[in-house]
């Protein structure tokens, strides 16, 4: 039986979370580079890329390799995955490590190839790539060898994943291009309308996980914020409450359902069985936004569960792929 490679990365359109074998997760960053135009040079990437949004001068671009499940730019992704991939390892690292990256579904073959080669610049030994929706149903837990149907909801941040698998395969799924981050723009975009206060994303992150809400219920929360007044354009302060927010969210989400319930209508009557039997699991960075389960199961009439550290199983999953696999 082939064993867990050494490091697994969970290659996000937003955020990468690299998990090393015998020491767990290890990084979890922002998938940004802070591009200097004018000298055609990387600043900086991940954490330290992401605390410059919206503090940089002009020459300076906060970029994403990767966009909605699909590689923007080569260059910048190889730079992206050696700098994650060279963090991971430390000073000492490994002797050439063998790394599983899991990747989204939409990603095509020149795109997967580009990905590969890039891990074996970095000093990769053997790159193993790994389906995003696997990934994650492997991290949550279920048992995808077997001949059974599994639903996952890998809700990232730029994109959502939704797949059945049985089998060790994808039998059926879809890629949609609303994730955390849709959420995100939905509170600014709320927020300019409503109290009309420009804000900008680190603010609106900040506040979809301090009190973001989906759906109904759970109870009223506030949060201070600071922006610029949009008819002033001096700084002022306003409260929001969840209460106020379930409307942009809900939008949201009802979009995933309605994703989630169209790939069940697609789906194999034997494995659409087993799958309301055993119900759907929730996972990715995005389901931790409050009430996202409540839609799911009021429009399926199926139980949706959250993973266990949801933010985590893809990463999880994509070190352990080579070993459940090699069960099959």
């Amino acid at each position: 039986m082939a064993s867990a490679a050494d490091i697994g990365i969970d290659l996000g359109t937003s955020n990468i979370v690299v998990y090393v074998k015998g020491k767990g997760i290890v990084i979890r960053e922002s998938a940004l580079i802070a591009y200097d135009r004018d000298v055609d040079k990387v600043r900086a990437v991940g954490e330290e890329a992401r605390q410059m949004l919206g503090r940089t001068p002009g020459n300076l671009s906060a970029v994403r390799p990767l966009k909605t499940g699909s590689i923007t730019d080569y260059v910048l992704t190889e730079q992206l995955l050696r700098y994650f991939i060279q963090k991971a390892m430390g000073r000492r690292g490994f002797i050439k490590p063998r790394i599983a990256i899991s990747v989204p579904t939409r990603l095509t073959d020149v795109e997967r190839r580009a990905v590969e080669e890039a891990s074996y610049q970095a000093g990769a030994r053997e790159v193993i790539i790994v389906p995003e929706p696997i990934a994650a149903a492997i991290g949550s837990g279920l048992e995808v060898t077997r001949p059974v149907g599994n639903m996952v909801v890998d809700i990232g941040g730029g994109i959502t994943n939704i797949a059945v698998i049985s089998t060790g395969g994808i039998v059926q799924a879809v890629t949609i291009p609303y994730g955390g981050d849709v959420f995100t723009e939905q509170i600014v975009r709320y927020v300019r309308k409503k109290h009309m206060l420009f804000i900008g994303e680190q603010t609106a992150e900040a506040v979809k996980l301090r009190i973001g809400n989906a759906s109904t219920g759970g109870g009223e929360q506030t949060a201070a914020i600071r922006g610029r007044n949009v008819v002033t354009g001096l700084p002022n302060e306003v409260t929001l409450t969840s209460t106020e927010l379930v409307e942009p969210l809900m939008d949201v989400g009802e979009k995933i359902a309605d994703s989630v319930c169209t790939v069940i209508r697609q789906t194999l009557p034997e494995l659409a069985g087993d799958i309301s039997q055993r119900g759907i699991v929730l996972c990715g960075g995005g389901a931790g936004l409050r009430g996202i389960d409540e839609i799911i199961t009021r429009r399926t009439g199926i139980v949706t569960l959250t993973a266990e550290n949801p933010a985590s199983v893809v990463a999880v999953g994509t070190v352990r792929y080579p070993e459940v696999m090699g069960e099959l």
